[in-house]
Parts: structure tokens; C-alpha cells; sequence
């Protein structure tokens, strides 16, 4: 074999690799805060597992009078739904896992709707998960935590027998049913007591911590048909809001030609017969009239320019939106503060939504909110592009049926996306958008 061919020993990676499984638990605090959750598990799991084992029982003997039931079934439902908030929070404090609710919103309770909320409850399984795990996940969990804080406990106690063996009358002790005498059954435990905190202790409490998170992940958090159940809700809500937002602007549109354009447009018409009526007869006065339709049909064009840039305008077809906001800000009659950090061109129906929102939130500032200076930033972070519109001015900003706050709130949704408006009165207001922008 050749020197070129001389192929170099692979070492064996197993003992790396037990080495990885053994200091995983001492990395970082999530040891740590596994023993707290452990810690929290005993008291919670059998309080709360008895509440809400006692609280079904007692639903489900009082279900023999329906009257009697609707309000214990009810209680016991909106309990366990704080106590489920409660667990999830403290799941994503201890755990790292960041768990969403999986239940569906009840639907709106008109008057005498009691039966239908309460059916809806019945009938969705998330619900009763949610009172499986308080009344039987959490004091399992317990169980568990009692059982890991034992072996902590057992192995301190270990570690300490050469320091207390050796101050009793007997030299003697007994832990867990083992007589340790003074020599070498002392040290033996004491070896024992090291290899239970070093190495068996901290796997089970790692272990626990991902037993713990596959409980209340399974228990708490959604499951694949609710998770797409909610996503075809959101995407009924979605064309709903995108349907409503094309017929706004349909009539928008239409009320705007109607009113301004084909106005001009009929003024300018008469203007043009009454001056051809008179050329014959009075020129000065028809020179007068075709110089009047000559102003109108300007008016005309501007309004019908005016209107398409309500709709698109060309130039962030063109440049993009930093270039149309600029032109935007320029015109607005109240100072404003544009920042705009957008390194790569957002998706068309994205970068249309973001010019109407801050083009209909400047709108509203100058008609209602008397402020002297607005800020407005764009900014993307990660794959949602975000915008704040913040004046100084009076507050009170409400999105109520049939204003611009409405309308801007449905073109956000039309596309995925949400809209927050802090408004107290007295001011400022800020509108918060967040669009988003991956494909």
C-alpha cells in the first residue's frame, strides 16, 4: 500500500457520545428549572387533581337533574380553561415549550343562547382534555416529581452518612431500610450518594422534563385536525374580509366617479354646447366658456389621478414602497417622521396593503386627530413586515362600523395578517400592523 493510500484510523465516537448524554443534563438550567417544575408538580397535581376530580363528579351526579348540571358543567369548564392558561405559562417558564390554546372561539351567544355555548363546550375535545390533564395528567406528573425529589433527596442523604455517621453513639444509621455502619459500608454509600447525583438524578430529571412536556403537550396543546381546523377557520375569515374589502372599494370607487369626475366631466360637457351655441353670436363669451371647460377638464384629470393613486399608484409599482410613501408623507398637511427599512421588496398584495394602511391612517390624522407630528415605520422582521403610525394627537380612535379604522382592518385581515389601534383618549395613538410576507 502506498503512502497516498494509507487510510488513517477512525476513532470510535461512542465515548464522545456518552460523554454528551451524561453532561447533557448540567448544560444550561434546564436541570434546574425541570427540579422546580418537579417541585410545583407534587402540591398543584394532587390540589388541582382533586378539585377537578371532585368538581366532575359532582357535575356529572348532578347531570341526573339537567337544571342543576348546566351551571356545575359550566363552572367546571371555564375553571379548568384559567387553570389550562395557568399550566400552559408555566409550561413555557420551565420547559421551553410554548404551547397555544387549542380550543375553537365559542361562537357569539345571542340572547338565549346558553344551550348552544354549552353544547359547543360539550362537544369539543380539546375541553375535555384539558380536565383530563388537571384531573389526571398533573397529579400523575406529581407522582413522578415526589418520586425524582426522593432520589435527590436519598442521594444527599448518602453524600452526608461519613459526616454523620461518625457524631452518633452507635456509628451506625439506617436510610431507606440499609443499616450503614462506620468503615467501608460508609464510604460505600458515599460512593453510591455521588453516582446517584452525578449520574442518576440528573438523567431523571431530564427525563421527566421530556415526559413532562409529551403530557402536557398532548393534553394542553392542539392536535394536528384542530390545528388545521382552526386554519381553515382563519382562511374563512380571511376571504370573508377580502370579499367585503373588493365591494368597499367597488363603491368607493363608484361614489368617487360618481361625485367628483362625472360631474366635471358633465359640467364640461355644457360648458363645450353652450360656448359652440354662441361662436357665432358672442365669441367673448364662448372664448369665457371653453377657458371654464378648459379648468374643468384639469379638475377632472386631477380628481381621476387622485383616485388612481387611492387604488395603485404607479410609482410603488415602480420604486417601491419607500418611494411611494415618501410622495405620500410630502402631501400630508401634518409633519411627518418616515423610517423605512425594508431590504427586499414585500409580495404585491403586501406592499399594496401596507401603502393603504399608512395612506388611509395619515387620512385620519389629518381630518380627526389635531396632532403636529406623526411617526411612521416600517420595518421587517423576519417574514412579517411590521408598521407603526403614531401621532400626538387627541386619542379616542375607535374602528367603528363603516370608518376608515374599518376598512383598514379589513384589508390587514383580508391577507393574514392583524391590527392592533392604542388609542386612550387624551391621545397619543398608536396603530400597530403586522403583514405577512412569506409565500
Amino acid at each position: 500500500m502506498t503512502e497516498a493510500q494509507v487510510v488513517p484510523a477512525v476513532r470510535p465516537a461512542v465515548p464522545r457520545a456518552v460523554l454528551d448524554v451524561l453532561l447533557a443534563p448540567w448544560r444550561g438550567t434546564l436541570m434546574v428549572r425541570g427540579l422546580a417544575r418537579a417541585a410545583l408538580d407534587i402540591p398543584l397535581g394532587f390540589a388541582i387533581g382533586f378539585v377537578m376530580t371532585w368538581m366532575a363528579g359532582i357535575s356529572l351526579l348532578a347531570a341526573l337533574t339537567f337544571v342543576v348540571a348546566i351551571p356545575l358543567v359550566w363552572f367546571t369548564f371555564n375553571v379548568a380553561s384559567l387553570l389550562g392558561k395557568m399550566e400552559r405559562a408555566r409550561a413555557a417558564a420551565l420547559l421551553d415549550v410554548d404551547i397555544q390554546t387549542p380550543h375553537p372561539r365559542l361562537r357569539p351567544r345571542p340572547a338565549g343562547s346558553w344551550g348552544g355555548r354549552l353544547r359547543q363546550l360539550l362537544t369539543t375535545a380539546s375541553r375535555w382534555r384539558e380536565v383530563g390533564y388537571l384531573a389526571l395528567g398533573l397529579p400523575f406528573l406529581g407522582g413522578l416529581g415526589f418520586v425524582l425529589l426522593g432520589i435527590w433527596a436519598l442521594s444527599i442523604l448518602l453524600v452526608a452518612v461519613p459526616v454523620y455517621v461518625g457524631h452518633t453513639a452507635a456509628h451506625a444509621v439506617k436510610i431507606a431500610g440499609w443499616h450503614i455502619h462506620a468503615g467501608g459500608g460508609m464510604w460505600w454509600a458515599f460512593v453510591v450518594g455521588i453516582a446517584g447525583l452525578v449520574l442518576v438524578a440528573p438523567q431523571l430529571t431530564l427525563a421527566l422534563v421530556y415526559i413532562d412536556r409529551a403530557v402536557v403537550q398532548w393534553f394542553l396543546g392542539p392536535h394536528e385536525a384542530e390545528v388545521l381546523a382552526r386554519r381553515v377557520g382563519e382562511l374563512e375569515v380571511s376571504r370573508g374580509a377580502a370579499l367585503d374589502q373588493v365591494e368597499a372599494e367597488r363603491r368607493r370607487i363608484e361614489r368617487d366617479l360618481h361625485d367628483g369626475a362625472q360631474q366635471r366631466l358633465v359640467a364640461l360637457a355644457m360648458h363645450l354646447g353652450r360656448a359652440r351655441e354662441r361662436f357665432a353670436t358672442d365669441p367673448a363669451r364662448a372664448r369665457e366658456l371653453v377657458e371654464e371647460a378648459h379648468e374643468e377638464a384639469k379638475a377632472a384629470l386631477a380628481e381621476l389621478r387622485d383616485l388612481a393613486r387611492g387604488i395603485h399608484p404607479a410609482v410603488l409599482t415602480e420604486r417601491g414602497l419607500d418611494a411611494a410613501l415618501t410622495a405620500l408623507v410630502a402631501r400630508c398637511p401634518v409633519p411627518v417622521s418616515l423610517s423605512v427599512e425594508v431590504p427586499q421588496r414585500p409580495p404585491v398584495p403586501v406592499e399594496s396593503a401596507a401603502y393603504f394602511v399608512v395612506s388611509e391612517a395619515l387620512t385620519n390624522v389629518a381630518k380627526h386627530s389635531k396632532a403636529s407630528n406623526v411617526t411612521v415605520v416600517l420595518s421587517m422582521q423576519g417574514d412579517r413586515l411590521l408598521i407603526e403610525v403614531r401621532d400626538d394627537g387627541v386619542g379616542g380612535a375607535k374602528a367603528g362600523a363603516g370608518s376608515g379604522l374599518s376598512g383598514m382592518t379589513e384589508r390587514v385581515t383580508a391577507i393574514g395578517g392583524w391590527m392592533r389601534i392604542l388609542s386612550p383618549a387624551g391621545g397619543p395613538t398608536s396603530i400597530l400592523v403586522e403583514l405577512p410576507c412569506a409565500s
